[in-house]
């Protein structure tokens, strides 16, 4: 751990905001869908809890969702910024993704499912071989305390319900 004092943590979302923040992301994921890319879908939510500043979705294997909102984040808001703000997420960062997240220095991850169910829901799919590292672990080894929340069980059924579908279709 670094000798330097951590940030300061904001205060928390509410149930409802993380719901209807996790809920906004499913719909950024079923559009990934009608792009032609896999359903994972991330948003940044500011300061407030409230104000969406950024939406992404899946890209393909190397560009996912959350690693790609982060890097754009990163070139737009300053550290400070960032270090208030909140991803969210319907899928649990893999290991690249929490590690974008944490050099993007966003202070907080919220998912609805994690990468164990996803891959419950996938299997040994081709185009999704997930890695069994969790993001509380990549954060857990990091220099800053990022929060982490998740699996939110309210949305675990809509999401593994998307998954299945596609995955088994694809």
């Amino acid at each position: 751990m670094s000798s330097q004092p951590s940030p300061a943590r904001p205060c928390a979302p509410t149930s409802e905001q993380i719901l209807r923040h996790l809920r906004h992301a499913q719909r950024v994921a079923e559009r990934a869908i009608s792009l032609g890319h896999h359903p994972f879908g991330a948003i940044l939510v500011g300061p407030d809890h409230e104000t969406v500043l950024l939406e992404q979705c899946n890209i393909d294997t190397v560009n996912h969702a959350e690693s790609t909102l982060a890097r754009i984040a990163a070139t737009n808001f300053t550290p400070a910024f960032l270090w208030d703000c909140t991803l969210y997420t319907t899928v649990e960062p893999c290991c690249m993704c929490a590690g974008t997240a944490y050099w993007a220095n966003i202070g907080r991850v919220v998912f609805g499912i994690t990468e164990a169910a996803l891959l419950a829901c996938t299997g040994n799919h081709a185009e999704n071989p997930t890695m069994s590292v969790s993001s509380r672990y990549v954060f857990e080894h990091s220099q800053k305390p990022v929060q982490v929340i998740g699996p939110v069980p309210e949305i675990q059924a809509e999401i593994e319900h998307l998954h299945r579908k596609f995955w088994a279709g694809h």
